[in-house]
């Protein structure tokens, strides 16, 4: 028999093909991450992780064990992710239609299967200029209630398909703000995902305290932006689930829905406020009593606003100084009767001006203004007659219903 010669080439392909193995099965191990949250009030905590899963070990006897996740299930996979903690993407092949219906039979629950159809499968090219700027993402999402610990858990798990927000990178910096509606009294945010369309956050939230007779009362409210560091972050859309009719009795529930354009409010219809004035010239002040609020916009889909309002005094339109009222709590209609002294700097009203700003107070982001009035010399309609009456009967409080502007 011939000896069996072995060339220096067949030792470099070896390696090479070594090499490769390695990287494509490091490719597929779990990222070593998984976000929980511990928030001020609510008590959440990892109540599924376990030391192992915590670092992305997994038990092998729980591999072994684990049910096969057909191939034609839509089944999130978490351990299908890659490195960056997002999904592979899978190339549909032709005729595979019946399959996604039948695998969104599986992952989603009733009533929720027309989130996925057959016209969703278009290629893009078929669809209009105009369809292409509505489609805002998808956002994928799980509720489940533990009924031994009376807990709500809000799984936030990845969104799809999200637009770009910078138009020079072309991509966008992610991440999700959720609030439970109607009381707006539990707000949290997952973390930033950079430069990603495809964001998989995986972040849970559990809320204690809340009777699962409630849930059916409450709605979620979801809202994807997309973090700017030089100036307010890009609003991309909202999703909105009212949980009424949702059965959560029965375990944990994958969900779906189509991110939607934020629902802008109309420049007309931006409330009213009740401000009163009393100027002293003897002691040159100016009183301004911010007393009532009414009629203001819904902020956003729950209806309610958490309104307060910004006092500025400016001298020859440089800005002097400032005050502000306390938040009101889910109102339209708010109460404040809150009186402030200002110092004027000069003799007369004739350089003078006063701005109030009504604000949406929210927790963790740039406020958004409901509204704006401007009460001076210059000023028109009741502003300017509010303003002129004061000048002309001094140590008088009077005050006025006044229509709030766009900000």
């Amino acid at each position: 028999m011939a000896p069996i010669s072995t060339s220096r080439e067949d030792f470099v392909s070896l390696f090479a093909w070594i090499c490769c193995q390695r990287k494509s099965s490091k490719s597929n191990k779990t990222p070593p991450y998984k976000f929980v949250h511990v928030l001020k009030g609510v008590d959440i905590y990892p109540e599924n992780l376990n030391s192992k899963k915590k670092f992305g070990g997994d038990d092998k006897h729980e591999v072994k064990n684990k049910p096969a996740v057909p191939k034609s299930s839509l089944h999130l996979d978490l351990e299908k992710r890659d490195l960056n903690g997002n999904f592979p993407k899978t190339n549909l092949k032709a005729g595979t239609t019946s399959e996604l219906e039948n695998g969104t039979s599986k992952f989603f629950p009733e009533g929720e299967k027309e989130a996925i159809s057959p016209d969703s499968l278009k290629s893009s090219t078929s669809l209009t200029l105009e369809e292409k700027e509505e489609k805002l993402g998808t956002l994928f999402f799980s509720l489940e209630y533990n009924f031994e610990k009376k807990a709500f858990v809000v799984n936030i798990k990845e969104a799809r398909g999200l637009p770009a927000m910078d138009e020079q990178s072309m991509t966008s910096d992610p991440y999700i703000k959720m609030t439970i509606l109607p009381e707006k009294k539990h707000k949290v945010k997952t973390r930033v995902l950079r430069k990603t369309l495809d964001p998989a956050f995986d972040e849970t939230f559990t809320f204690y305290g809340i009777p699962y007779t409630q849930i059916q009362e409450l709605a979620l409210h979801f809202t994807v932006l997309s973090f700017d560091r030089f100036s307010r972050d890009d609003t991309i859309g909202e999703v909105l689930i009212p949980l009424a009719g949702i059965e959560l009795s029965d375990g944990k529930m994958l969900m779906n829905r189509e991110i939607v354009k934020r629902n802008v409010r109309k420049s007309s219809g931006r409330g009213e406020l009740l401000i009163s004035l009393c100027y002293q010239s003897t002691t040159n002040t100016l009183t301004v009593v911010v007393l009532k609020a009414r009629h203001l916009p819904k902020s956003d889909v729950s209806g309610l606003s958490d309104p307060y309002v910004k006092v500025n005094l400016y001298h020859a339109k440089k800005r002097i100084s400032k005050k502000k009222t306390h938040v009101k709590k889910c109102t339209p209609n708010a109460v404040f009767n809150e009186l402030f002294v200002f110092d004027i700097p000069c003799e007369g009203l004739e350089d003078i001006s006063v701005e109030f700003l009504v604000l949406d107070s929210e927790r963790g982001s740039q406020n958004e203004i409901i509204g704006r009035l401007v009460l001076g010399a210059t000023a028109e309609g009741t502003a300017g007659e509010h303003w002129k009456e004061i000048c002309d009967f001094p140590r008088r409080q009077i005050a006025k219903w006044h229509m709030l502007c766009d900000g």
